[in-house]
């Protein structure tokens, strides 16, 4: 659905504080990406975990990444902390406090229990951690979570299947499933049997997809496992027929910016397509990622952003929020108050 709500005229200084205090949905964040140097050094030495860094200074100056794999070898090295079901609580409650402050009234969460079960941590410890954290900054903080189980792609689809079969169990506590990891060699269509199995248990589904792979993962996501938003996207760009279809349809493509440029995605923030997307009617929406990894959770990627690509404007931030708000699972009423909520912003920012 697009909204015909013409923004009124908002002085660039007014406008990063706008973007900070605009509620916002984030669609794309990995929780085991928000776990921060200090909290792995924590959990390391609350679990007896020897970590092959000698300092949370030593650990960050690893963060220099030349593309997705050389970021994902250390990421899965940092959840190797991860053990008890207090960890995982702790790691999601650190991120939910982290999104209320920057006005993140709905987070759709990204897990991936097989970057846990491989070490012998049961999918109920990881499950029940995650979810005890949503439900206890909802009622105390008032922001509406969610959870999303991910498959590796870099492992089989049978290695999917047994992880969907195995998080069954706790279906009430994830509303549905998504593909992440290495994405160059493992096009969408390795698990079209998984996302089958997902679809007829009435999850919804999601799936990386044209963040450095071609638009026809882009296509495949969408054709053969029937994805409803697509993560990143951002290569869509090169294919006119998929950007028509994209637009049409109302896809939304959950686009994190710091992680497209501290991956090498783009050059830098000044290059980045974002701008193309929005005007082409994509809807388009601003997420962080793994932000404990690539420098900044939403706030500091909508600022920047905007910083970096000036030909984004008043009307470009509403609609980016609005997409996100629109684009999320949460219930129709959820969604219209928090609409009302950012239109009130923009109405008298």
């Amino acid at each position: 659905m697009t909204n015909a709500f013409q923004v009124p005229h908002i002085a660039a200084a007014q406008l990063p504080a706008l973007l900070q205090r605009m509620p916002k949905a984030e669609l794309h964040i990995h929780i085991e990406g928000s776990l921060e140097p200090e909290m792995i050094f924590a959990l390391a030495e609350r679990n007896g975990v020897t970590l092959p860094y000698d300092s949370v200074d030593a650990l960050r100056r690893a963060y220099e990444f030349t593309d997705l794999q050389s970021f994902l070898d250390i990421y899965y090295a940092g959840a190797s902390v991860l053990l008890t079901e207090q960890d995982f609580y702790d790691m999601a409650r650190a991120y939910l406090d982290r999104a209320v402050a920057d006005n993140v009234v709905r987070a759709e969460i990204f897990f991936d229990p097989q970057t846990h079960t491989e070490r012998g941590v049961s999918m109920e410890t990881v499950i029940n951690g995650l979810h005890r954290a949503c439900v206890d900054a909802e009622r105390e903080q008032g922001i509406s979570s969610a959870l999303i189980l991910c498959f590796l792609r870099h492992l089989s689809e049978e290695a999917a299947l047994d992880t969907l079969e195995a998080a069954l169990p706790f279906r009430d506590k994830f509303l549905g499933v998504g593909l992440d990891s290495s994405e160059v060699g493992h096009p969408p269509e390795k698990f079209a049997r998984v996302f089958a199995r997902a679809r007829a248990l009435y999850l919804h589904l999601v799936a990386h997809a044209g963040e450095e792979g071609p638009p026809a993962y882009i296509w495949s996501a969408l054709d053969t496992l029937g994805v409803e938003r697509i993560d990143h996207g951002v290569q869509a760009v090169h294919d006119a027929a998929l950007m028509q279809r994209l637009a049409q349809e109302r896809i939304a493509l959950t686009v994190c910016p710091l992680s497209n440029e501290k991956l090498c995605v783009f050059p830098s923030l000044a290059d980045h397509n974002i701008k193309e997307l929005l005007d082409a009617g994509l809807a388009v929406t601003v997420n962080s990622d793994d932000p404990a990894y690539f420098g900044g959770y939403v706030n500091q990627n909508f600022t920047r952003l905007f910083e970096a690509v000036p030909e984004l404007n008043a009307q470009d931030a509403y609609q980016l929020a609005l997409n996100s708000i629109e684009a999320s699972f949460a219930s129709s009423a959820d969604k219209q108050r928090w609409s009302a909520h950012l239109r009130a912003c923009f109405t008298a920012p």
